[in-house]
């Protein structure tokens, strides 16, 4: 019996493995969701941060490289996850795989990883525009730190988009997520600093996760608010955790 539970772990592990790199290759290899998903937030950085830059600022194309990399990661999150597993219900994908011998939460566990390798692959593309086209400089522990931050920052933006997938229908789901994922940047202070905005919208804007998302990475690249790091996180989590739950009970009811 003890030589058997290892195997059976192992076992159970491959399938995680293999569940996670088919998930990965499934999105890479679809050109309606990568090059929008990593083409929007770099081709917006070269727009702000080096073209209408005209300063030549590094502060400016600094600061922005925190923004639109948050911009890019929640794009992820959302549409990595919403649209995905809307149209993954109406096919009947998600009935499927409730009878087939798959280990409990691998499907979950390998689009997270998706929407995580999206976010590490934005937050690299992202880094490279800014060092060799915005001559942004960053210490060798903030570069690690911002991809830290926007790898596990995609997550409440996950957590949302499966919600709003498992409620919308496929047809539906983009035009949903696009109305919550647009409007919650531009008030989050993703596009413009919040002192561009009135004031009523920029003290709103602790409603939106895009919001906390933003301030971290703004922390690690040395423009702080002053907002301590615990609220930021907290919040991320609070999302996370809500938008999963209620998620989870969504899936398990009977369709």
């Amino acid at each position: 019996m003890a030589a058997v539970l290892p195997t059976l772990h192992r076992a159970a592990l491959r399938s995680y493995l293999l569940e996670a790199r088919c998930e990965c290759l499934r999105m890479l290899r679809d050109p309606g969701f990568c090059i929008p998903v990593t083409g929007f937030p770099l081709m917006f950085y070269v727009l702000f941060a080096v073209v209408l830059n005209r300063q030549h600022s590094a502060a400016t194309a600094q600061y922005l490289l925190a923004t639109y990399g948050a911009f890019g990661v929640a794009g992820a999150g959302l549409f990595g996850f919403g649209v995905t597993i809307a149209l993954d219900r109406e096919r009947g994908f998600l009935r499927l795989k409730r009878v087939l011998p798959t280990p409990p939460g691998a499907m979950l566990l390998a689009r997270m990883a998706m929407a995580m390798l999206f976010a590490a692959l934005i937050s690299l593309l992202m880094a490279l525009l800014a060092a060799l086209v915005a001559g942004v400089s960053l210490a060798p522990l903030q570069w690690l730190a911002l991809l830290a931050v926007n790898v596990t920052g995609v997550l409440p933006f996950a957590a949302i988009g499966l919600y709003v997938g498992t409620r919308m229908s496929g047809s539906a789901a983009p035009a949903l997520l696009n109305g919550l994922y647009l409007p919650m940047s531009f008030l989050s202070g993703l596009w413009l600093p919040l002192s561009m905005l009135p004031p009523l919208l920029a003290k709103l804007a602790v409603v939106w996760p895009a919001y906390h998302l933003g301030q971290l990475a703004l922390k690690v690249v040395g423009f702080d608010a002053g907002q301590p790091l615990w609220l930021h996180l907290l919040a991320l989590a609070g999302f996370t955790t809500v938008f999963f739950a209620l998620a989870q009970r969504r899936l398990s009811a009977p369709e």
